[in-house]
């Protein structure tokens, strides 16, 4: 017989942002002018004012970052073109020029908040019943800039979490440059923009069924020149190189663990953030397994629902999603296909769940609404907290509710294995609700995930307080099937 009240778990651990987290990032004066002033200055000290001055500069900030002069050289290159002569100057002197074009950025000095927990893909050398995790948050920075950091662990046999160090220096994942586009996927793209025309098509057709953006951005300068009015094509132009930015490839140092590494704004439609990443372990028809990580780029005044595709946490592709359902933000992946098709949960009117089929997994052009906002705890609007869970009664969905004075829960839905638009059973009440020493922070009165695990008979919840800081907590499995369905 089950108990009448649901017993959840809050464990005493917490997350909390550091300031001493910080990246290097190319500082841009704002203008040509700023920066040929500045270039004249740094150019006209004397050798010996250029030891001493990048000397200091070494001194103070080697022990911050894992190799600060490789910095500052990388960041002369970016405006060396502005240096007459550069190719003849010191070695010293090129990197004292970067070191004035360079700045600390602390990623997590506003928030860590909105974890996504799955499975580490490295299951090696535990105890019998522990499990190696890897989990990510959001970390948000000055400017509300977000951008995506990891944690690892281990779940031992009773349900303790215990936390591997973080590292001691933090640094960007790598941009790589040889990256291949296909040139169907741009097409298709273009066309659901309305951005495609007989100039685009002109460009398509030059290109080979696979290209570097280093291709692209050469032929596009070459037919520029060519055209006798440029502005339209440059118009065409702008909107292809756009989208090729918006799709890249970055990759861990060899040597960074994973909380050394933190997965930065690249793109001009992510320049405001990267937000809330959905991570789950897809489990392929033939047993392959890819990670996959849906959020949101957000640019400041729009919002870019993308992917995120890594088989081991070294490497990852980053796309765009593409489709008429591809709105609003929040899209959590199912970790299997159902029946040789893929499944997505969604909220693209902003307010109501819904469930997305697709055959291919970067377009997603269907749509069921499964669930509107019906309780008192949620009449604002709902949402999911990440991926679905596969169990032996039906698919497990975390979902989040708004309610009176914007106060976010969560709930619980339990979806039909083999239909997904059908739900089977749902907790009447809020799983999880802020307690009193969770409401306050930057967003107040919020509790809030984008991933949860199952651990044995244990559901591993890690959730965000009020949008500032991160914990955990962990419910029976059996028991909530048991409160969604008896």
């Amino acid at each position: 017989m089950r108990a009448d009240r649901l017993e959840i778990t809050r464990l005493s651990r917490k997350f909390v942002s550091d300031d001493r987290r910080v990246i290097t990032r190319f500082f841009s004066p704002g203008s040509e002018a700023r920066t040929r002033l500045i270039l004249d200055r740094v150019l006209a000290l004397g050798d010996e004012d250029t030891s001493r001055v990048l000397s200091s500069a070494l001194q103070n900030f080697a022990g911050r970052h894992r190799d600060i002069g490789a910095v500052f050289l990388e960041h002369f290159d970016r405006i060396s073109h502005f240096v007459k002569g550069g190719d003849g100057l010191s070695p010293e002197r090129r990197m004292l020029i970067g070191a004035y074009f360079t700045m600390e950025y602390s990623i997590e000095s506003a928030a860590l908040f909105n974890p996504s927990m799955v499975p580490h893909p490295d299951q090696t050398g535990l105890a019998t019943g522990s499990t190696r995790f890897i989990m990510s948050l959001r970390a948000t920075g000055e400017g509300h800039v977000s951008s995506i950091v990891f944690r690892t662990g281990v779940i031992d046999t009773t349900g303790g979490i215990s936390f591997d160090p973080a590292g001691r220096f933090v640094e960007r994942a790598k941009l790589v440059e040889d990256k291949l586009y296909e040139r169907q996927i741009i097409f298709l793209k273009l066309i659901e923009m309305g951005a495609y025309n007989l100039m685009v098509q002109e460009v398509l057709d030059r290109l080979p069924e696979k290209f570097t953006f280093r291709q692209l951005e050469g032929l596009l300068d070459e037919m520029s020149r060519d055209r006798d009015e440029p502005e339209p094509f440059r118009e065409s132009a702008d909107n292809m190189l756009w989208l090729a930015e918006s799709n890249y490839h970055v990759r861990f140092p060899e040597d960074a663990s994973p909380s050394e590494v933190v997965i930065f704004p690249i793109s001009e439609n992510e320049s405001r953030g990267i937000e809330d990443v959905r991570f789950v372990r897809f489990t392929e028809d033939d047993g392959r397994v890819m990670y996959y990580g849906t959020y949101t780029a957000y640019n400041g005044m729009r919002i870019l629902p993308q992917l995120l595709e890594t088989p081991g946490f070294r490497e990852f592709h980053i796309t765009t999603l593409n489709g008429g359902s591809c709105q609003n933000k929040g899209m959590a992946l199912f970790p299997e296909r159902i029946d040789g098709w893929y499944f997505m949960v969604s909220r693209l009117d902003g307010e109501s769940i819904f469930i997305m089929p697709s055959k291919n997994i970067r377009f997603w052009n269907d749509a069921t609404r499964l669930q509107t906002p019906s309780q008192p705890w949620e009449l604002v609007q709902l949402g999911n907290c990440g991926s679905p869970v596969r169990t032996p009664h039906g698919w497990l969905l975390l979902t989040h509710g708004v309610g009176a004075l914007r106060r976010y829960c969560m709930g619980a839905v339990l979806l039909d294995l083999c239909d997904p638009t059908r739900i089977v059973g749902q907790l009447t009440e809020p799983l999880l609700m802020p307690a009193e020493d969770e409401r306050e922070g930057y967003v107040p009165n919020v509790v809030y995930s984008c991933g949860s695990m199952v651990h044995g008979d244990q559901l591993i919840i890690p959730y965000a307080m009020a949008d500032s800081a991160t914990s955990f907590a962990t419910v029976n499995l059996n028991e909530l099937l048991d409160h969604m369905t008896g």
